[in-house]
């Protein structure tokens, strides 16, 4: 069974494995320790039987936040883990009062696109190749909590 738990600094060397083997260019330990440490970020580690297989992170100013990174260990993809992350992040985001969560995804990720436009997050830009190793343009996509966008229109 998977459980959803908020992440503390003893989870940071886990935390970076699993970065190192998800992305080019990962966070290292001290990068997840340091953050950890800072009250503007917050992060959730998926376990299963007393090992970290997965993570999710944001970043709050205010009352907006940006997710730092997704990733869930090749062995435990494709299972759900990376949605039940991001649903745990986003009552986060509820009960913290924010308004809106903003991301970069890499253009040919279709999984994670699809993922997040399930969740409601609508595509709201570009960044032209924002992604190194390889060199990749960005797709922007923010979450808006459902009482702030209805008082927008």
């Amino acid at each position: 069974m998977i459980t959803i738990t908020r992440a503390t600094v003893k989870d940071a060397a886990a935390l970076a494995a699993i970065d190192a083997v998800s992305f080019s260019e990962p966070w290292s330990e001290r990068s997840f320790a340091e953050a950890l440490e800072l009250p503007a970020y917050t992060f959730f580690r998926a376990e299963k039987e007393g090992n970290t297989v997965g993570y999710i992170g944001m970043m709050a100013v205010l009352d907006e936040a940006d997710i730092t990174g997704v990733a869930v260990l090749p062995a435990f993809r494709r299972r759900g883990i990376a949605r039940r992350l991001l649903e745990r992040l986003l009552v986060e985001c509820e009960e913290s009062g924010l308004v809106c969560l903003h991301l970069e995804v890499r253009e040919g990720n279709h999984a994670a696109r699809a993922l997040y436009e399930s969740m409601g997050f609508l595509v709201d830009g570009k960044r032209k190749q924002y992604y190194r190793f390889p060199v990749e343009d960005a797709v922007l996509m923010t979450w808006h909590r459902k009482e702030s966008y209805e008082a927008k229109e």
